[in-house]
């Protein structure tokens, strides 16, 4: 059974309510804690519901070398070149940054939480009273870091980047195991940037029905069309990464949205989730006042008394308060009563 909302920090989640947009700093703070605030306060302007950053040190992440499995070696990579080691110490956010930044968060209205990649950044994560977690994809696989998570009772977001269905399977039954309640699966594609047609958004409705739970979309795709697609496929959470300018470099400004764009995102995120409504036929109660702008029968020209109708005194055309256009062929030849003038909408009761 697919639970209709989850509340994260007093904000619902679900298809009955528009989408919860998290904006993802991840490094784009490049290393500067001034700039990471101007980051939280950009993103506020937006309209995002929730900020996300994250939590780990190079070291718990990966060893310092720089060699074999260690280097980066792929010309299409936006890391290529560096180490793992190097892009990481690049990229994490020093975790004294994280209470002036969270607190800053919330001043500004917006939930701030974090994507935790070990044992110690949970324990530290659940020190700072956060309401919500965050599994990437490379870790969505790792039981042990899931159990512990899912333990603390808090809601988890899981990205589901590169995982089969077995393998989302033990996760899911794991997280569950271990005590997780709240559960948002998102459809992620692990590259970055992600073209379009690597999404696969026809994956959301059937990882919903597959573990029933609420779905939405991590996004690494430029622009906001995939992300809209998405909330009509049933997300009801999109995850963005989030900068300044893209012009300002840093591991992860490549595809990142700018305040601009990101704007435009809960905008027609929240659009596209007004527009999905119901199954419906016939005039809407906004449309009953258009009616009268259907074609219709018209006198077209002064008529007397007993005078045939034809094809040169009547005629289709708007307004619609006349006879509706299919008893064109049925009055053809019938005679009016008395005068009519023209303009004149047809009626049974004008005819002989």
């Amino acid at each position: 059974m697919i639970k209709q909302t989850i509340s994260i920090a007093g904000r619902l989640i679900g298809q009955a309510h528009s989408p919860f947009v998290i904006a993802e700093m991840s490094g784009n703070h490049n290393q500067s804690l001034e700039r990471a605030l101007e980051i939280v306060e950009a993103a506020a302007k937006t309209g995002v519901h929730a900020l996300k950053i994250q939590t780990f040190t190079p070291d718990t992440m990966t060893l310092d070398l720089n060699e074999r499995e260690f280097h980066i070696a792929d010309p299409k990579s936006p890391w290529n070149g560096s180490s793992l080691y190097r892009l990481y110490s690049e990229a994490h956010t020093p975790w004294e940054w994280h209470e002036p930044i969270f607190k800053k968060a919330r001043e500004l209205g917006m939930i701030p939480f974090s994507t935790p990649f070990d044992d110690s950044a949970v324990d530290f994560l659940e020190d700072l009273n956060v309401p919500c977690y965050k599994i990437a994809s490379f870790e969505n696989t790792d039981i042990p870091l899931i159990k512990r998570v899912a333990a603390t009772g808090k809601p988890l977001i899981i990205s589901t980047g590169m995982a089969s269905v077995t393998e989302l399977a033990e996760t899911v039954a794991a997280a569950r195991d271990a005590g997780c309640n709240d559960l948002i699966l998102l459809k992620c594609t692990s590259t970055y940037p992600s073209p379009p047609e690597n999404s696969n958004l026809l994956t959301i409705p059937h990882l919903r029905s597959l573990f029933g739970c609420e779905v939405g979309l991590s996004d690494h795709t430029m622009g906001v069309g995939v992300s809209v697609a998405s909330v009509v496929l049933g997300a009801s959470v999109v995850e963005k990464h989030f900068t300044l300018s893209r012009a300002d470099g840093g591991v992860d400004s490549a595809f990142s949205m700018e305040p601009f764009e990101m704007k435009q995102l809960v905008l027609e995120t929240k659009r596209a989730w007004q527009a999905i409504g119901c199954i419906s036929y016939g005039p809407t109660k906004a449309e009953l006042k258009s009616l009268q702008f259907r074609r219709s029968l018209y006198i077209v020209k002064d008529m007397e008394a007993g005078e045939e109708l034809t094809r040169k005194n009547i005629r289709s055309i708007r307004p619609g308060l006349g006879l509706p256009t299919k008893w064109m062929d049925v009055v053809l030849g019938r005679r009016v009563k008395s005068k009519v003038k023209v303009g004149t909408a047809l009626s049974w009761s004008l005819l002989e």
